[in-house]
């Protein structure tokens, strides 16, 4: 089982601070000390392609406030700081296209998320998240949605709508099953399950029918679905770390795995660390071929 990072993350260091300055109402710390008497504008970087705005590892606990007149911002990054909440403000950058907050501490997201139609990329990992508003399935542009290293258990049923979701990373949270709106998601081709409670993989995973990477270790996997094996697309299935004793005879369908990996990063099919019953270690360890003919003979007979 993967580590809850986030659970020590989500302690808090103390009250926020505010500073009052004569004859202006109350701002964060920050609203001076990057200004320093600029043009907020003057911080914003304009690439080929996008208009950015950074603030990681800045220690913040609040956003300043001038972000929120930054309209032209596509790209937002405030990952790595120590911030408690996102303000309902964020709804007023309807340009973004990129939204990092990993690394934050935090529990929620404003409904008022829903306001960024552009939205194509957002990372909320390793943040203290118990839920997420149903609000965020009217983000219908989102492409990559990373929620790993949170607190999360179930997901809104709405997020079924997100029809352009390609890439979903729920790893290191309490999931103890898929939850059923993400079979919904027909474009995905990368899906990250891995280090929760998960004790099977529902039949419903063909629906997935783009998937091309799947990672479940780190569970307590029980069996191996044969629904799997109708994601002929699939180039890297990582299983490992689970309780699967068997696997089922149509796993030769799943031709273009290539080989059995051992290294993380590979495509392959990734079964190490389970209780295969025998000879199926012999065969994971003479090599995917030998595997797949093993379980054609026995299918025939």
């Amino acid at each position: 089982m993967g580590a809850k990072q986030s659970s020590a993350h989500c302690r808090d260091k103390g009250p926020r601070r505010m500073v009052l300055l004569c004859g202006r109402q109350p701002f964060s710390p920050w609203d001076d000390s990057l200004l320093s008497g600029k043009d907020p504008r003057a911080l914003l970087k304009r690439g080929m392609r996008h208009v950015s705005f950074s603030l990681v590892t800045k220690g913040m606990t609040d956003i300043p406030d001038f972000l929120w007149g930054l309209s032209e911002v596509q790209k937002l990054n405030l990952s790595h700081n120590q911030l408690r909440a996102l303000p309902a403000d964020v709804g007023k950058l309807s340009r973004l296209v990129v939204l990092n907050l990993c690394g934050n501490r935090l529990r929620s997201l404003p409904r008022e998320i829903s306001l960024l139609k552009s939205l194509k990329v957002l990372f909320v990992n390793m943040n203290c998240l118990t839920e997420l508003p149903a609000e965020l399935s009217a983000c219908r542009s989102l492409e990559v949605l990373s929620l790993s290293h949170n607190c999360l258990s179930q997901l809104p049923a709405s997020l079924a709508d997100l029809s352009r979701l390609r890439k979903l990373n729920l790893s290191n949270n309490y999931f103890t099953h898929i939850p059923i709106c993400v079979f919904a998601l027909k474009e995905l081709d990368f899906l990250h399950v891995g280090s929760n409670r998960l004790e099977n993989i529902a039949e419903s995973i063909q629906c997935l029918v783009s998937l091309q990477i799947f990672i479940a270790e780190s569970n307590n996997i029980h069996s191996f679905p044969r629904s799997l094996c109708l994601l002929t697309g699939l180039e890297l299935l990582n299983l490992n770390n689970n309780d699967i004793q068997t696997l089922p005879d149509e796993l030769y369908l799943l031709w273009r795995l290539g080989r059995i990996a051992w290294n993380p990063m590979d495509k392959g099919l990734h079964i190490s660390h389970n209780p295969l019953s025998k000879p199926l270690p012999e065969l994971v360890e003479g090599g995917l071929e030998m595997l797949f003919s093993y379980l054609k003979d026995k299918k025939r007979n």
